[in-house]
């Protein structure tokens, strides 16, 4: 079958989208419609306060110092104008799939398919480093409950072989060049030599992860209900928890801590924006239960602006109170909420923060876990996968077959792959699902054909405060970070702070120079056509963020794409129903 250049972007209607969800309500196929908007609500909370406030989160405070939480400032507005965005999208199109339903209607099938599968570095890939942290936590709360008996989980049985391998080589590199050796280096060259060997090779797995995966994937196979009743009650005890932890952390903070506030000015603060936008991704999952929602058009929109709502006071609180209880130096390390606590002598609330974290883990698991076979199932709906995918167990009313791929493509990397190269894919593969959607809303802008949406995005002409924005943005970073704007082209600074050649330093920035480009297309499409301003802002903000992520991490989503498409052009391709339907 020729496959012309119209049929990569032939778009599906909303009547289609209706009659779609008419059909599997009259064969039985439909999912279970209980989720109201607290329930939405405990969802995105269960999703964003868990890997990141538990794990990932140190090691933008020991990059960032106290100045951190401007960062989590930045990352929640970035987020909030997507949210805008999915909102409207989940008011215009309540059916399961998230951003890839919403781009198939945008931009058209190719379009959707790429976004469908950058979501899968979201969700599946995404959970690898959530399973990793929860075995961390695990570690960290045997040992500081029951470390005293001399319990403790095997190191080479609940650690990564990539991370331990990476941690080692590092290890024997400042060895030869006689640099800072840190204690976390000295345990993975240890581990490295002391595990059971196979040969020349170390046995090191990460038996926690894949148990924990497959548990998890076991309660969302089983149903949305039990999966609600679940989240709802981890949500619970983690908050009890975290607003413990703030409360009482409050009573130890010693304001020296905070200064200097930007030890390595704003660039060690942009340093972690791959640690802290992890921390935040998941707050559109909830938009992939559109189909299980009572009241989908008014309760998403809620759900998710509620959710990004309460969790970022939440981390700005956590954030100020942890870098006033201890130095910021002391935060890079797996478990450093509960080792903030032992600094203080505090070493009974470490053992509740650990525990904690294994739950706040556990409900991000669970809400990963729930959203990536949804995404699948849709794709498998619409021919893009083998029909397998799509389908509903009869009993438990979910996406069965999906649901236990899901479980094993994240529990048999969780084995070995390194958290840090996963952390990077998957904020990456999130932030450019965020910039379609973003982008879907300016294309649906002029679109009168569907039904009128419930929640529609407000709009701010671009034309006049765009420019302004712009202007403000380098005013600000001109007063407060002197130099810091120039720097980002000065090649020569960059090469010699980094300790790289200056062909080096060009790689790593071509995302920015791209950036720098778009931004001006953006800006004269502004002008020229008064474009709304929040999708543009959101589009161009989740862009930047992509731009402060390492350049290899590029080219894995390069090799990522790659692959997509393959699979794209050899079967979705020629099994589209929307083709078949419209030819």
């Amino acid at each position: 079958m020729a496959i012309k250049r119209k049929h990569l972007f032939e778009r599906k209607s909303h009547k289609q989208i209706q009659d779609r969800l008419e059909a599997d309500a009259h064969s039985g196929s439909a999912l279970n419609k209980i989720l109201s908007v607290r329930d939405l609500t405990a969802l995105g909370i269960a999703a964003i306060v868990g890997a990141g406030i538990f794990s990932t989160v140190g090691t933008a405070c020991f990059d960032g110092g106290p100045g951190v939480i401007i960062l989590f400032i930045i990352t929640p507005i970035v987020c909030a104008f997507s949210a805008f965005c999915y909102a409207e999208f989940a008011s215009r199109v309540p059916i399961s799939g998230s951003a890839y339903t919403y781009s198939y209607v945008a931009f058209g099938e190719m379009i959707a398919w790429i976004i469908g599968w950058a979501l899968i570095m979201e969700y599946a890939i995404g959970n690898i480093v959530v399973a990793i942290s929860w075995s961390a936590n695990l570690s960290s709360f045997v040992d500081t409950v029951f470390g005293s008996y001399g319990i403790h989980i095997p190191q080479w049985l609940s650690m990564s072989f990539m991370e331990v391998k990476n941690g080692n080589a590092k290890f024997m590199e400042l060895t030869a060049s006689h640099g800072a050796i840190t204690s976390d280096l000295t345990a993975y060259h240890n581990l490295w030599v002391s595990a059971p060997h196979i040969g020349s090779i170390p046995v090191i797995l990460n038996i926690p992860a894949l148990i924990i995966t497959f548990l998890v994937t076991w309660v969302a196979y089983v149903g949305i209900k039990e999966s609600r009743t679940g989240s709802n009650l981890m949500v619970a005890f983690k908050l009890i928890v975290v607003l413990a932890v703030i409360a009482i952390g409050c009573f130890h903070v010693h304001s020296n801590n905070w200064h200097p506030f930007l030890p390595n000015g704003m660039g060690g603060v942009l340093k972690g924006v791959s640690a802290v936008f992890f921390a935040y991704i998941g707050f559109d999952a909830i938009s992939t239960t559109a189909e299980e929602c009572k009241n989908p058009q008014r309760d998403l929109p809620r759900g998710m602006m509620y959710s990004l709502i309460i969790c970022t006071i939440l981390y700005i609180s956590l954030a100020l109170v942890l870098t006033g209880m201890v130095k910021y130096t002391n935060l890079d390390t797996p478990d450093f909420l509960a080792n903030a606590f032992k600094q203080i002598d505090m070493n009974w609330l470490s053992g509740i923060i650990a525990l904690s974290a294994v739950v706040a883990t556990t409900s991000v698991m669970l809400v990963f876990q729930l959203g990536q076979p949804r995404i699948w199932m849709s794709m498998s709906r619409d021919g893009l996968l083998p029909k397998r995918f799509e389908k509903v167990h009869p009993r438990f009313k979910t996406p069965s077959f999906a649901t236990i791929v899901t479980g094993f493509i994240v529990g048999i990397p969780a084995l070995f792959l390194d958290q840090n190269f996963v952390t990077d894919l998957t904020s990456i593969g999130t932030l450019f699902a965020f910039v379609l959607v973003c982008g879907g809303i300016l294309v649906l802008s002029k679109d009168t054909t569907g039904p009128k949406p419930k929640f529609k995005v407000p709009y701010i002409n671009g034309r006049i405060f765009l420019p302004l924005i712009f202007i403000a943005i380098g005013l600000i970073f001109y007063y407060t970070e002197p130099g810091m704007l120039s720097g980002f082209f000065n090649l020569g600074d960059i090469a010699k702070a980094e300790n790289i050649s200056v062909s080096d330093a060009f790689v790593e920035h071509i995302p920015f120079f791209i950036f720098v480009v778009i931004c001006i297309i953006m800006l004269i499409y502004s002008v020229l056509r008064k474009l709304s301003l929040i999708p543009v802002v959101g589009m161009l903000s989740c862009f930047f963020l992509m731009t402060q992520i390492k350049i290899a991490s590029w080219g894995w989503f390069g090799v990522w794409f790659s692959i997509g498409l393959a699979i794209y052009f050899s079967y979705g391709v020629r099994h589209s129903k929307l083709r078949t339907l419209n030819s």
